[in-house]
């Protein structure tokens, strides 16, 4: 079934489990994340990124997402991550996304603000979530993400989501997207400090690769959403050469090394879905 954020992330904060936002560009990886949360009766939140759109064109993918979510078993949203422009963020609802991440962090605070405020008020006249960011979640191959001045703070957490209306916040503590070079250094104290002065369910991105035991600790002390990509696409990866190394060639052989990927990708699925705590919550 189709829902927005505060449909499963209210009770994920609730009962101190998180949710899994999977990003997808195609309906092998749709394929592979909503039969990982049927099996498992685990809501899930799955969508695309604004990045990833020449990877999977939004008109082309959204039909197909928004019926296989209204068709899911389990509650599922669809949420469109990392909205950096206005234009495609309202696109995204128009075609059906239940929710969106409007993305300003890059801006000057008063920029973002006023730009994720606007973005809140038309989406919540359609009966959709947002999700927004402050603070600077950085990126993996330049480690940005070790400067902790960027880091949010409790304070700018509270005034954003006042100003705003937001219904989740992404926060900065020290993680970063993509593929890490080395351990993360992750603020636990700070996700504390925030925690405790806000009610907004809290976003992690920048999640593939942390160990499990930064995910525990995350979701323990707060954190009820969680951004996954690049470990689906290892393991997708790994599984399509394996595969194709041994596969006869042509179409049966093509089809095969599908199939490997999809299994691959949904087994990694799960195992964030089970190291979340969402299992079982439907």
């Amino acid at each position: 079934m189709l829902v927005n954020l505060n449909e499963v992330l209210l009770d994920a904060q609730k009962n101190h489990y998180g949710v899994g936002l999977f990003n997808t560009i195609d309906t092998d990886m749709l394929e592979a994340v909503i039969s990982a949360a049927e099996e498992l009766r685990s809501p899930v939140i799955i969508g695309t990124a604004e990045v990833l759109l020449p990877y999977g064109d939004l008109s082309l993918i959204a039909p197909s997402f928004v019926e296989a979510a209204k068709r899911a078993s389990v509650p599922v949203v669809l949420h469109y991550d990392h909205g950096v422009t206005f234009e495609k963020c309202v696109e995204a609802l128009k075609l059906g996304f239940s929710s969106v991440m409007f993305d300003g962090s890059a801006s000057e605070v008063e920029e973002n603000l006023k730009r994720t405020r606007e973005i809140v008020r038309i989406a919540h006249a359609m009966g959709a979530t947002v999700e927004g960011e402050i603070g600077h979640v950085g990126q993996a191959d330049t480690a940005d993400n070790e400067v902790s001045d960027m880091y949010t703070t409790p304070e700018e957490a509270v005034a954003f989501v006042e100003a705003t209306g937001v219904d989740a916040l992404a926060i900065a503590i020290g993680t970063a997207h993509g593929a890490y070079k080395s351990k993360p250094k992750l603020d636990m104290e700070r996700l504390c400090k925030i925690r405790s002065a806000l009610d907004t369910p809290l976003v992690l991105h920048g999640g593939s690769g942390l160990s499990d035991d930064d995910f525990r600790n995350t979701i323990k002390n707060g954190i009820s959403k969680v951004n996954i990509f690049t470990d689906l696409c290892f393991a997708g990866e790994l599984a399509m050469r394996a595969n194709a190394t041994n596969a006869e060639r042509g179409m049966y052989g093509y089809l095969d090394t599908r199939n490997a990927k999809v299994k691959a990708m949904k087994e990694a699925t799960m195992k964030k879905m089970l190291l979340f705590g969402s299992d079982g919550r439907v």
